[in-house]
């Protein structure tokens, strides 16, 4: 999902669990559960993200949402090759003429990892948990917002009502959990299903250890209804320097490294036309913005944070927006792997993709920029300050995240660019963004998400039901916006079935983000990753013909990878990869737990 995760934020009080450094292994000491079986086959995932929760009910971050993908089944999946809805864990599905009921036909072949049968109560459960419990609704709530009754008359049969029309019933990304286990919980909001191992699941994989800002491990699942994965086991590796995972690619250490989500452009080069390593260089599933704290506020009218009034005009927001030179950030900073950021949805998704047109684009132009802050009572001072009617001057600060290189490269680009205005910049990076993000303690941020094929949680977040209930909640929102004839085109979306009726509407809603000038999309980076052909001999991009490989809006890539013959590659297979567990460890150890990224998509976040 992308979300994106997306700069995923993780929930407030997951934040100490996630962040906490949980190193203590002596150099070359590998944990005893992080040991591979002699002759497995093991695919080692170098990342540069942490898991903010390993609960379906509370992930929201890349990461986090593409294990869960790789251990719980969905209702429906998508297929690779352009993304239509295929069968997961519902074999058929059919609605009646009003649209109001769908039937899911539930597969008899699939069965909980600990023996126990899937059955269709399984998912209405999932989803019942969901309706009625705010803190299940944490991740995917908007996916039942609108659903009246779920019921399951039979093991194969499932039966949801809905209120009104909803077009994403065959793009329901929620996953599917075993109620057996799950129904023991008290607690969704503080449950984050990381104590008791193996996980139970019925996914091509099975979580069978975890160790906070270390590794997530995997264990094929042998009898995973589609066929079990190639490869024995599956590692996510973190590692908190991203030239280090590059290095231990190199080094035949471990199989895959995605980067923070991608590689730089220097890291990208660097491995092009380096033996036994591929570079894989797609267009991506994910928007780069700014986004501006419009005022942080929950449903019940209540206001939070200290992000800067002025903020509020709209002409001072797309000023701070005409002043950012995108073709800079593309060329300079990006280096060629990435495309000019225009609408809310990537280019990857043509149906829905829109761009402003001449006369509404916040093109760059800083003397109309100079003219907007004029307008809007904000003149220079005899030292050049912008300063408001009260004498105040416009300093604002930008929450940024340490580990990015592209947040703290474009941040030097935006003390130029605004401090040629008159505005000041501070760039607060930060180990763990979540904190200061959920408070509403900043002004403006980095953000992004990865966005799924059908877009509607991607657009959600953006909706007044998506702002926390209270200042002490935590709601689904990105950036506290609330206006009120997107929710209308949000509503219009959900219950319109005609693909071209339902994309102009999204046109529509990305138009409107746009003029409100609280999201600032400067690019749609590229995909670009790198792996072993030494040790993978063969793994599927989505879409296949030119697609990414990590967080993929399935669990094709891994579930697909095939291992490279010893053999054929001077013996650096899967003992290698093991050898890169212990290496991880050491390199690990050397530089410190890994960073806290903030919730989402955003990814490198959320799906």
């Amino acid at each position: 999902m992308s979300s994106s995760e997306q700069h995923g934020r993780a929930r407030r009080r997951l934040a100490a669990a996630t962040g906490a450094a949980a190193l203590t292994l002596a150099a070359g000491l590998v944990p005893q559960q992080a040991a591979a079986a002699d002759g497995d086959k093991v695919l080692t995932v170098a990342v540069a993200q942490s898991v903010d929760s390993l609960s379906p009910f509370l992930a929201q971050r890349l990461l986090s949402t593409s294990i869960h993908r790789l251990t719980y089944e969905y209702l429906t999946n998508y297929d690779p090759e352009d993304a239509r809805a295929v069968p997961a864990l519902a074999t058929k599905w059919t609605s009646s003429p009003d649209k109001l009921t769908w039937t899911y036909t539930i597969r008899s072949d699939s069965k909980w990892s600990d023996g126990k049968r899937t059955t269709a109560e399984d998912a209405a459960w999932t989803f019942n948990t969901m309706m009625t419990d705010p803190d299940a609704a944490t991740a995917n709530g908007s996916f039942v917002a609108n659903f009246r009754e779920v019921t399951a008359p039979s093991p194969t049969k499932l039966v949801i009502e809905l209120k009104k029309p909803q077009a994403t019933m065959t793009a329901l990304d929620v996953p599917i959990v075993p109620k057996h286990v799950w129904e023991k919980v008290d607690d969704y909001s503080e449950f984050n299903n990381d104590k008791n191992f193996p996980i139970v699941g019925n996914g091509p994989f099975i979580l069978t250890d975890y160790k906070p800002d270390s590794y997530v491990r995997l264990k094929a699942n042998k009898d995973f209804w589609r066929g079990a994965p190639k490869f024995d086991e599956l590692v996510f590796r973190y590692y908190k320097d991203q030239d280090a995972a590059v290095a231990a690619l190199r080094k035949g250490e471990v199989s895959f490294v995605s980067g923070s989500p991608s590689l730089t452009p220097a890291q990208a080069s660097s491995l092009k036309g380096e033996k036994n390593i591929k570079v894989n260089d797609a267009p991506g599933r994910r928007f780069y913005a700014l986004a501006v704290n419009p005022g942080a506020r929950a449903k019940n009218g209540e206001t939070f944070g200290d992000g800067d009034p002025s903020l509020k005009d709209d002409r001072v927001r797309h000023a701070l927006f005409t002043a950012v030179d995108r073709e800079t950030v593309i060329d300079k900073v990006f280096q060629g792997y990435a495309v000019h950021g225009e609408g809310y949805i990537p280019p990857r998704f043509g149906s829905y993709f829109w761009k402003p047109s001449d006369g509404q684009e916040l093109a760059y132009d800083p003397a109309k920029a100079a003219r907007l802050l004029d307008e809007a009572g904000y003149r220079k001072n005899g030292d050049g300050k912008r300063v408001g009617k009260d004498g105040k001057p416009l300093d604002y600060r930008v929450l940024c995240h340490a580990t990015d290189p592209n947040d703290k490269a474009i941040g030097q680009y935006l003390k130029e660019w605004w401090g040629e205005l008159g505005i000041g910049v501070t760039l607060n990076c930060v180990d763990n963004v979540t904190d200061p993000w959920l408070a509403g303690t900043y002004d403006l941020a980095f953000d992004g998400w990865s966005v799924n094929p059908d877009p509607d949680f991607v657009l959600s977040i953006h909706t007044c039901g998506a702002l926390p209930a209270t200042p002490k909640d935590t709601g689904a929102t990105d950036n506290f916006i609330c206006d009120k004839r997107y929710d209308e085109l949000y509503a219009k979306q959900l219950a319109e079935y005609d693909p071209a009726k339902r994309a102009d509407l999204v046109k529509q809603m990305q138009s409107r983000l746009y003029d409100l000038g609280y999201m600032n999309v400067m690019a749609y980076p590229n995909a670009v990753e790198a792996y072993r052909t030494d040790q993978i001999a063969s793994i599927t991009t989505m879409p296949k013909k030119a697609g990414n490989i990590y967080g993929q809006d399935g669990y094709w890539s891994w579930w697909s990878a095939t291992p490279a013959d010893p053999g054929d590659s001077g013996g650096s297979g899967s003992t290698g990869v093991v050898v890169g567990i212990v290496a991880g460890v050491v390199v690990l150890v050397g530089l410190g737990a890994f960073l806290a990224l903030r919730r989402r998509s955003t990814a490198e976040d959320r799906e």
